[in-house]
């Protein structure tokens, strides 16, 4: 017999998934470090294709295959499921590109901005109501933004853009009525066309890493079990814990990205980043403190 988990229960199996999909997603700068050499758009088209049959050996596993073949045959589904493959393949670019580029510091403000953005997002579209601490909180994140943009006399579009394309990815995902697992492979089949359209184009042309050296050819091979695997991870995680415990762990990613980012890649931290970093922490804490009190309040 199965026994249901509370809703509002921490477990220490959900616990335990949920740590370990952000500690992976904290290391995955240093994988994405040693293939800086290697264009974005082939490594993100290995992060794609390789991401297929690590997905469809999970719900083979589960036997939850019927599920996809009905979100297959479902062209509201399919539409939907195009619009987050879109935004999570360009997330990834630009993921990709800031690590190898020696913009570490701006994706991890961009993923300490995204939990700020997504309430902003529920109360324009959703029309959810903003507390004043989350409208405080908000204020905070812009005003840290626009901090870095008179000092580098630029958008920090590196942030800003993951910000934006992981929140609407989120945002969307939540209307796609399919399970995580299954609606990652969705999305992943989805690409998978252009994908191996611009493999192919590659190896073609000659202009492919597969097959360069032994490191570069296991590197890009590995693409499909660190993206598939950390997403996994998560979904499952995120259903035996509390909404107020994941938003708080999410902050351990961003987190050993910057780490990361000055301690390994010698990146800059700067007096913008020390004035707008800060700012982040402190929107971040006014934003996750109450949440927490309500969360707890409520009878698990």
């Amino acid at each position: 017999m199965t026994q249901q988990t509370p809703e509002n229960t921490d477990t220490p199996r959900g616990l335990a998934f949920a740590i370990t999909a952000y500690l992976l997603w904290g290391f995955l700068p240093l994988y994405m470090k040693a293939l800086s050499h290697i264009p974005a758009a082939e490594v993100v088209a290995h992060r794609v294709i390789w991401s297929v049959p690590v997905a469809g050996a999970l719900l083979i596993i589960l036997r939850r295959t019927k599920d996809l073949q009905a979100a297959l045959k479902n062209p509201r589904m399919l539409g939907m499921a195009c619009i987050t493959a879109a935004l999570i393949s360009i997330n990834w670019g630009i993921y990709v590109w800031s690590i190898a580029a020696g913009r570490a510091l701006d994706a991890a403000l961009g993923y300490y901005i995204n939990p700020l953005f997504s309430i902003a997002l529920g109360a324009l579209l959703l029309r959810e109501p903003l507390s004043k601490a989350q409208l405080a909180a908000v204020a905070m994140a812009a005003a840290a933004v626009v901090v870095l943009t008179l000092e580098a006399g630029r958008v920090p579009w590196v942030a800003v853009s993951l910000t934006l394309t992981w929140g609407f990815y989120a945002f969307f995902k939540k209307s796609l009525p399919i399970g995580p697992n299954q609606g990652f492979l969705l999305e992943v089949l989805i690409l998978l066309p252009p994908a191996l359209g611009y493999f192919g184009y590659l190896t073609v042309t000659g202009s492919s890493n597969i097959g360069a050296s032994l490191s570069d050819t296991a590197l890009l091979l590995g693409c499909g079990v660190v993206t598939a695997v950390p997403l996994i991870v998560y979904a499952n995680g995120a259903k035996l814990v509390r909404l107020s415990t994941m938003g708080i762990l999410q902050y351990i990613a961003p987190t050993m990205i910057m780490l990361a980012a000055v301690l390994l890649f010698g990146e800059e931290f700067g007096r913008a980043r020390m004035i707008a970093f800060p700012m982040i922490w402190a929107a971040l804490i006014i934003y996750t403190v109450p949440m927490v009190r309500q969360m707890r309040k409520r009878p698990g």
